[in-house]
């Protein structure tokens, strides 16, 4: 499903001096069948930034006095980012609604087999990241706890950093932008340049994408969900990253969108079907879960008020896998097939690429 294998961890660790992400100290290349552990791949050699760091953070402050040895996850994206600057988290918090119980995501289980790293213990999650299991944090012993882009509350985040400095997210819950999950990152674990490394293999992917499809630029868009069995539509802001990836290929999110807005400055809200009327955009992408789904998406008469998916203009982010690939967008997913490589191919046939 993957378009092309990630280049971020070879290109970003050469950015820093160092191609090594092999198993021995030597550099050698691991024996077949042996792996690394988590914690070798983020020993400090790689690291090039001047400890301490310190990062100021919505819940607080949190000083890193050396290069984490034993780095944990929480939350969305910031798993892919650590694993694209070379670091094989010790424990990533579980994707239960995408891939089921203690699973990884196949460019997350990808990339820790190309590092030759053991994979992580999966941290329990069964509720999207409301509740916090501590005690398998404690277990897997991490040095570090990255969580940019998580529900974090404060009481969590005061119990977490009773095991380790915990990275939260810099403004609110759930809305750090994807390009903001990759630096912060990678400055919590000494690797900026490799993050910056990253950041511009991405932009060149999604400006070459931009480049071939002119045909799509200034397109407005709404992104949503439908739940037909509540009688409304999510809507996502502009805050939300899988928004903001996308105007990076020339589309814009539609004023209507703003307009109708009332999280107060969240990720999405909702929209009766009574408004749905309101809703103008050139195209709709809508994000749906089941293929029986996509394929019945807009035939009912409620979306049909939705002027962009009465006109046919409706671009379709199929089943669980695909849909968590920009959900948010990572360092890892940005390519995947089903994803935004989909949602361009679309778009060039509505609109005649």
């Amino acid at each position: 499903m993957r378009l092309r294998r990630s280049l971020t961890t070879a290109v970003g660790l050469a950015a820093v001096g160092s191609l090594a992400l092999a198993a021995c100290s030597s550099g050698a290349d691991p024996e077949p069948g042996e792996e690394t552990t988590a914690t070798q791949d983020a020993g400090d050699d790689d690291a090039t930034d001047e400890f301490p760091v310190t990062i100021t953070h919505a819940l607080g402050e949190t000083v890193i006095e050396e290069a984490p040895e034993r780095v944990a996850t929480w939350g969305w994206g910031s798993t892919e980012a650590a694993l694209a600057v070379g670091v094989a988290p010790v424990g990533v918090g579980e994707q239960i609604f995408t891939v089921g119980e203690q699973a990884l995501l196949p460019w997350v289980e990808e990339e820790y087999d190309a590092l030759g790293a053991e994979h992580p213990v999966i941290f329990t999650d069964a509720e999207g990241g409301a509740a916090v299991p501590y005690e398998e944090f404690v277990e897997a012993d991490p040095d570090l706890i990255v969580a940019p882009y998580s529900g974090l509350t404060q009481e969590q985040y005061d119990v977490l950093s009773d095991i380790a400095p915990v990275v939260a997210y810099p403004e609110a819950p759930w809305i750090t932008p994807w390009d903001d999950i990759i630096t912060l990152t990678a400055e919590a674990l000494g690797r900026s340049a490799a993050g910056d490394q990253v950041l511009a293999d991405i932009d060149t992917y999604l400006a070459d994408l931009a480049a071939e499809h002119p045909e799509i630029e200034g397109k407005t868009f709404a992104a949503i969900v439908d739940s037909p069995s509540d009688g409304l539509v999510y809507v996502y802001t502009p805050a939300d990253p899988r928004v903001s990836i996308l105007e990076n290929l020339g589309v814009v999110s539609a004023p209507s969108v703003d307009e109708l807005d009332t999280s107060d400055g969240g990720f999405f809200y909702t929209l009766s079907y009574e408004e749905l009327d309101k809703l103008e955009a050139d195209f709709v992408i809508a994000y749906t879960y089941t293929q029986e789904e996509a394929d019945t998406f807009g035939e009912g008469a409620a979306l049909q008020a939705v002027p962009a998916i009465a006109e046919g203009n409706i671009v379709k982010v199929v089943e669980p896998v695909a849909v968590s690939s920009v959900s948010p967008p990572t360092a890892l997913s940005y390519d995947w097939a089903d994803g935004v490589p989909s949602v361009v191919d679309q778009l060039a046939e509505i609109y005649g690429g």
